[in-house]
């Protein structure tokens, strides 16, 4: 669809993360005019216009917005709390109040909800461990028992849809693989600072999860894809008031992508042993190493820890259990954007050697 010259507005809310870059890379590309919402107020992505505000401030969210008024709102952002009570209550204000901000003025046509898969598997105070919908995981599955901050934000959405009269839609994306600058919830780029560590060091390529993320079969979303999505459920009438998931639309298993990575780096590897084996207790030597590397190769970024996130990785790879969606909703509303998982973490692999962020 194209909206070139048509003087759309779209508001991306979280415009500086994973997801939200390529969200805004996306829209600009399709012609809308793209306001992002940041605490930094910064613009990671050229042509986004870049809003400063507090997503728990009410009132200075509303002053914010106040002339933005966009046709299109991307909820992309959230806020890790220590329990998920506290989720819960900050988690589900975020929605509340952007609503609140955007809506009332009549523009808005389309809200946009990004969650993930913590809506079949449970929150972090019960991850895992409840009753579970069978994978591949189906969007029409019945909710949880146990609270969950995915479920208060739907319900957030949904109230202020019959509100206000606006289309909505919700994502549920797995483990995502993007190019994104200062963003370190990645697994592609989390990866790849170790396995370029590794060959400094010359340490092997470890899998660091358990063995059944090893051995099971799983699938990821590419962050491209999932802009694709999101602009498309906003866009088109079969996308409007519905929930999808959003995963590339193959499935794979660590066991036989774990070793092409090591190939793509010059890296001798090692899979699943005996017990997992989590980056973050290894990795307490990456920011002198990655110090080094990054000045060796004048790379663009020596903090290690804006470009990896061992704990992230860690807690997707460490699962004990098969996980892996349906896109089958999708597909037969219309949305049939695809990508092959190799492809795409070699794809972000390069971007980012080209961006000066991996040697």
């Amino acid at each position: 669809m194209s909206t070139a010259g048509t003087g759309r507005r779209a508001l991306v809310i979280g415009s500086t993360g994973i997801a939200g870059q390529a969200l805004c890379r996306l829209l600009l590309e399709q012609g809308f005019e793209t306001f992002g919402v940041s605490r930094s107020a910064t613009a990671p992505v050229p042509g986004v216009q870049p809003i400063a505000a507090d997503l728990l401030d009410a009132a200075g969210l509303t002053a914010a917005l106040s002339e933005v008024r966009p046709e299109l709102v991307f909820i992309t952002a959230w806020m890790r709390q220590p329990s998920e009570a506290q989720n819960i209550e900050v988690n589900s204000a975020i929605v509340r109040n952007v609503i609140d901000a955007t809506a009332a003025g009549g523009t808005v046509q389309h809200v946009a909800l990004l969650t993930g898969l913590k809506h079949y598997l449970g929150p972090f105070d019960d991850y895992a461990t409840g009753v579970m919908a069978d994978t591949p995981f189906e969007e029409e599955s019945e909710r949880l028992d146990s609270p969950n901050f995915y479920y208060a934000q739907e319900d957030e959405l949904f109230a202020g849809a019959a509100r206000h009269g606006y289309g909505w839609s919700v994502h549920r994306a797995h483990t995502v693989f993007g190019y994104a600058v200062g963003n370190a919830m990645n697994m592609a780029l989390t990866l790849s600072v170790y396995a370029t560590i590794c060959a400094r060091t010359g340490e092997p390529f470890r899998f660091p999860g358990s063995a059944t993320q090893w051995n099971g079969v799983t699938d990821v979303t590419d962050s491209d894809l999932l802009a694709e999505q999101l602009v498309w459920a906003a866009t088109d009438p079969a996308g409007r008031d519905q929930a999808f998931n959003i995963a590339n639309g193959d499935v794979f298993r660590w066991r036989t992508l774990w070793p092409r990575i090591a190939e793509h780096f010059g890296v001798a590897w090692e899979g699943f042993d005996t017990e997992p084996a989590p980056l973050e207790g290894r990795m307490g030597h990456a920011d002198e190493v990655w110090r080094e590397i990054a000045a060796e190769h004048g790379l663009a970024e020596a903090d290690v820890s804006r470009l990896a996130s061992w704990w992230h990785t860690d807690g997707d790879l460490g699962r004990n259990l098969e996980c892996f969606t349906s896109m089958n909703k999708s597909r037969e509303a219309g949305f049939l954007g695809f990508r092959t998982t190799p492809a795409s973490f070699f794809d972000k692999v390069e971007r980012y050697r080209a961006s000066r962020i991996l040697p």
